[in-house]
């Protein structure tokens, strides 16, 4: 996908701060580019808990959560590497090699527990990143409810909606 190519989907960072939780709508270039994104991410000031949860396309979801020592990343598929640089330059800094033409399974790949001190252990994230049977969207929703930020998460989701009707 050639970087003027748009990109479908959503981001939105979600932020944590004195036990009230806020999401905002994300840059559209932060499905494009992981730099844009990790940069985006990066000028939120906050005490609390910042990071963003990505839907590419209706393919796959990232979530990423930069932090002092880096940035910790998770894809719902390593597979979208082959057809997405976002996710391609996910695998990249996570130093995974992309799968090969041929693989069509669906597999995540990158730090399962990133955000277990959230509310969503790894074990849970495993098991929606391997519920093939949702959309993205669908996915982060359950993320969103398992964490406690449902509510604000799905005000900013009508709101896109809206904005993109």
């Amino acid at each position: 996908m050639s970087e003027q190519d748009p990109v479908g989907g959503f981001a939105v960072a979600v932020v944590r701060e004195e036990g009230k939780w806020r999401c905002t709508a994300m840059a559209g270039d932060a499905l494009r580019e992981l730099d844009a994104a990790i940069t985006e991410l990066r000028k939120i000031r906050s005490t609390g808990a910042v990071f963003g949860l990505l839907d590419v396309d209706d393919q796959f979801f990232l979530v990423l959560r930069p932090g002092p020592g880096g940035v910790q990343l998770f894809v719902s598929d390593a597979a979208a590497a082959l057809d997405y640089d976002v996710a391609a330059d996910a695998l990249d800094l996570l130093r995974v090699d992309p799968p090969s033409e041929d693989d069509d399974e669906v597999w995540p790949e990158g730090t399962l527990d990133i955000l277990a001190d959230l509310g969503l252990p790894a074990p849970e994230m495993q098991v929606i990143a391997g519920e093939v049977d949702l959309y993205p969207d669908e996915q982060l929703q359950i993320i969103a409810r398992r964490c406690g930020f449902a509510d604000e998460f799905a005000r900013l989701l009508d709101s896109l909606d809206s904005i993109a009707q």
